[in-house]
Order: C-alpha cells, then structure tokens, then sequence
C-alpha cells in the first residue's frame, strides 16, 4: 500500500527526516508517536503529498508519487488520500452534508451522486439528525465524525490523521478511535496517525517510534 525508502528532509539547514523506511498495508492501522519535533508531522505531509521528500523514493498503491506531474499529484491526493487533522478544517459557511461533498465535487462528480454518498457516509458515522447542521451547531466530536466523512467521501486507499484526538475531551476522543477501527474492519480503510494519544497508539495494529528524524522503533501491538 505505501512504500516509502530512504525520505529525507531538510528545511532551512534543518534536517528533520533522517533516511526514514516505511512500509504499509492495506487495512492496517499505523500510529506514529515521539516528542515534539522528531519529524512525525513532516512525514506525515509528505505521505500525504502535502510536500516533497528531497531524496529518497514513495509509492502509494503501486503509484510511484515522483513520476506525478503537479496537476497529477492533486488529482491523487484527491482520489486516493483522505486527511483528518486536530482542527477539523470544516467551512464554517456551509452545513455537514455541503462540508463532505467538496472532494467529490473537485472530482466532477454529479450533485446527485455526491449527495447520496455523503448522506451515506454521516448516517453511517451516526450524523443522521445532523445533515444540515453548520459546524457551529455541533460538538467537537461530530465536527471530527464530519470531518472522517469528509475523508472517506472519495473512497481513499488511505487517511491520514494529524493528532485527530488532540482538540476532544477523553470520552469522545474514545469514541473516534473506536471509529477507526469500525471503519477497517468494514471498508479495509487503511490509518495512519499521528498522536500523542498512548491509549489509541497502543489499539493500533503497530506503533512506530520516531526519535530525531528517525523511526527508532517498529512495535507490534497485540
């Protein structure tokens, strides 16, 4: 599923990735912890093709990202990653149901067909009653179901999560990491991570440790 080898990193005289390898497969949840400033994020934005690796290779689903003209690479970004960050990025204008049918209408899709998805989609996430409900009418909790909606609507091979737990209170935070997990066992969707969250790093399937740049450890969790 995702292939990365040797990715490193510089900004500015920074080198914040370090030759980092990675490999993940499909219906795999991945959590990737470390203190702050040990590259999780940054390496995170370049498997999500938010920004380019300056050395090393990656593949996403059997797609070499480097082979992607600038055009290309926002049309797979689009088609095949869905992103979750701590702030949910929901357009405070427009209600749930509009929120999560943005991606499919930058693929063209018709109205018809994005709408009937996406009402799938947040009655699945138990958003019934909250279709046209403006971000500031919900809870932080289901702001963050619209915005795991929002993530699926075109079918991604895999989301990434940016400390997606990170703005909700324990319960709640819960409650989304049980989301995850509902969505792997029903979809195959494949996760990864970022968190400082100890309780859904250890449900995950494995735990990668970054320490300075670099994955320091590959854990298993049973």
């Amino acid at each position: 599923m995702i292939h990365a080898k040797n990715i490193k990193k510089t900004y500015d005289n920074l080198t914040v990735l370090k030759g980092v390898d990675l490999e993940i497969k499909k219906g795999e949840i991945v959590s990737i912890v470390g203190k702050s400033g040990a590259g999780k994020s940054t390496l995170l934005h370049i498997l999500g093709t938010l920004d380019i690796q300056d050395t090393g290779s990656l593949s996403i689903n059997n797609v070499d990202i480097s082979q992607l003209s600038e055009k290309e690479l926002s049309a797979f970004r689009n088609n095949q990653i869905g992103f979750v960050f701590q702030f949910h990025h929901l357009l405070p204008e427009f209600d749930a149901l509009e929120n999560v049918c943005i991606p499919a209408y930058i693929q063209r899709k018709s109205e018809k067909e994005a709408v009937a998805r996406a009402t799938k989609l947040l009655t699945d996430l138990g958003l019934k009653d909250r279709l046209h409900h403006k971000p500031s009418e919900l809870s932080g909790g289901e702001q963050q179901r619209v915005a795991v909606a929002r993530a699926m609507m075109n079918k991604p091979a895999v989301i990434l999560a940016d400390e997606p737990s990170g703005n909700l209170d324990t319960e709640t935070s819960q409650q989304l990491h049980e989301l995850f997990f509902e969505l792997r066992d029903k979809h195959q969707q494949t996760f990864v991570i970022v968190t400082h969250n100890t309780e859904l790093a250890k449900m995950s399937d494995r735990t990668l440790v970054m320490k300075d740049g670099a994955i320091i450890d590959n854990q298993i969790n049973s």
